[in-house]
């Protein structure tokens, strides 16, 4: 399909209503769910990657990148026939704290396409300007940032993870001043768009905004246009449905939440804003990827001090997200029992999926007490010196445990899970004998359980990625691009397109955080700057 034949859907734009005012000017805006709002053009709109994968799903050619309309449509400069950009209105919690109204602030729906299995996509460009939500800001984007929620963005779906997608990352041929950590550092840094793609891009903030500015009558009208496209298996819109919606969106958010655990991302950044009403990871911002096994350990310096976002405490903030939406939809169901069982579930889903992750972790393909408590015992290793956890259950499932565990030495062990310990002082005699000793009762527990050891490797191997998009290789895939070097951009898309394959050519994306990456900028920690 050529790109003039997408086929426009207005069903969000017509079903629900607009801002009387149209255009990029900041303001306050009620009694509206979207601004109409074009993208700002930009000078020398260049095509820097794109994802084959979603020109499939959308049902375009796999040569249409290669057309000139391609690069003018999703830079902003162009649009087709019917599009009607719009910006949406959302409010949300901030580091625990109402914000009021926040926004679409850089980025612009160009609108919804039905592609030809009858799926609904949005299209999304962040980086492409101003809108009415874009505060003190100049709604831009820069390379950095882009690069690394293009790349995000697919690795994530690659890896089985629920996720908001990207089609394609672009320059701008334009500068855009950055000051990266707030520090009184500004600088040039190249201009970007990513083109973002989901089903729909509705946040709890949709909600939140409205039942704040007390506009009950269009907060009823987004939950029904939400049920009746979204959910519609749960029936017509009404005040039982309302409650299984909520429930649903439970649900959602905590298997989610699960896959998060189980690869070891942390997003970063989880305020009620960036928490999608479809259960996705969305806004791909000061994200990171646990290397050290720290559950304290948070990628964004904005959350450096309370650490609010921290990796082990994300399936908490997700139900706190999921109360403040609760709170929301409220006035719709007015009965607080039923909207506090949802939230019960959520823990309920969240712990059952964990279990049944953590135990395929280690070569399980069912949940007990005993894979949980086998589970504790490997965490708690994991904490005792600094330990790389994706590289540790890869060497792991590399061990062969049928040998007598007691034939295991220490020298042994030193050297097989060596790619996965950072500080080899720590790895001491101490430590070791309990590795031993928890890889006794590993040991026992497979024979417990008959399980084989081809079928453990199985298991682990397509529960354990081999390849995560660590943040020192996002941060080398921009130097080189910074410099007009897109190799490594494409290497990676390719690489994380089979994130659990063995791929021996490409072991040097399967290394664990060298030293000189320990703290420098955009290797370690990162800022909600872009």
């Amino acid at each position: 399909m050529h790109l003039q034949q997408l086929k426009l859907d207005h069903r969000f734009i017509d079903s629900l209503p607009a801002d009387a005012q149209s255009g990029p000017r900041v303001r306050q805006v009620r009694n509206a769910c979207y601004s109409f709002v074009n993208p700002t053009p930009v000078s020398q709109p260049r095509l820097l990657a794109h994802s084959r994968e979603m020109l499939e799903t959308l049902g375009l050619d796999s040569d249409a990148f290669e057309q000139r309309d391609f690069v003018q449509l999703f830079s902003g400069n162009q649009m087709l026939p019917g599009m009607r950009p719009h910006a949406m209105c959302y409010g949300g919690h901030q580091f625990g704290h109402w914000a009021g109204q926040l926004g679409d602030g850089r980025a612009i729906i160009l609108g919804d396409i039905r592609n030809d299995r009858d799926e609904l996509w949005s299209l999304q460009l962040k980086g492409s300007g101003m809108t009415p939500y874009s505060r003190r800001a100049d709604g831009l984007a820069v390379l950095r940032s882009s690069l690394r929620e293009f790349v995000c963005s697919e690795a994530m779906f690659h890896l089985g993870v629920p996720t908001t997608r990207a089609l394609s990352l672009m320059t701008t041929g334009e500068s855009v001043v950055r000051d990266m950590f707030y520090d009184g550092h500004p600088r040039y840094e190249p201009g970007a768009i990513v083109c973002r793609v989901a089903p729909s891009f509705l946040r709890f903030g949709n909600f939140q905004i409205l039942t704040a500015q007390g506009d009950l009558e269009n907060l009823r009208r987004l939950a029904d246009f939400t049920i009746e496209n979204y959910f519609s298996q749960l029936g017509r819109p009404q005040r039982e449905v309302y409650v299984e919606w909520f429930r649903e969106v439970c649900r959602l958010t905590a298997v989610m939440i699960a896959h998060w655990m189980r690869v070891g991302f942390v997003h970063g950044v989880m305020n009620t804003d960036n928490m999608s009403i479809l259960g996705l990871t969305i806004d791909y911002g000061p994200y990171g990827w646990l290397e050290d096994f720290d559950p304290d350990w948070t990628p964004n310096t904005t959350d450096a001090n309370g650490r609010r976002y921290r990796f082990g405490q994300q399936p908490m903030i997700a139900q706190w997200n999921l109360m403040q939406l609760a709170e929301a939809l409220f006035p719709l169901i007015e009965d607080p029992r039923p909207l506090e069982d949802a939230l019960q579930y959520y823990s309920d889903v969240y712990e059952r999926e964990t279990r049944r992750m953590m135990a395929a972790k280690l070569g399980f393909d069912e949940a007990n007490d005993d894979t949980d408590k086998l589970s504790r015992g490997l965490i708690a290793r994991l904490m005792a010196a600094e330990t790389d956890m994706t590289l540790f259950y890869r060497c792991l499932s590399t061990l062969d445990l049928h040998p007598a565990v007691t034939d295991v030495n220490e020298q042994f062990l030193k050297t097989h899970f060596a790619p996965a310990w950072y500080r080899d002082e720590q790895i001491d005699a101490a430590y070791l004998q309990g590795l031993i000793d928890w890889l006794g009762e590993y040991h026992a527990l497979m024979q417990k359980h008959a399980l084989g050891e081809s079928e453990r490797v199985a298991i682990m191997n397509r529960t354990n990625p081999k390849f995560v998009f660590r943040n020192y290789i996002a941060q080398q895939a921009i130097d080189k691009a910074e410099q007009g070097d897109l190799s490594m951009l494409h290497e990676l898309l390719d690489v994380y397109r089979d994130p659990y394959a063995g791929q021996p050519d490409k072991s040097v994306y399967t290394q664990r955080r060298p030293e000189w990456a320990r703290h420098r900028a955009g290797c370690s920690m990162l800022s909600c700057s872009s």
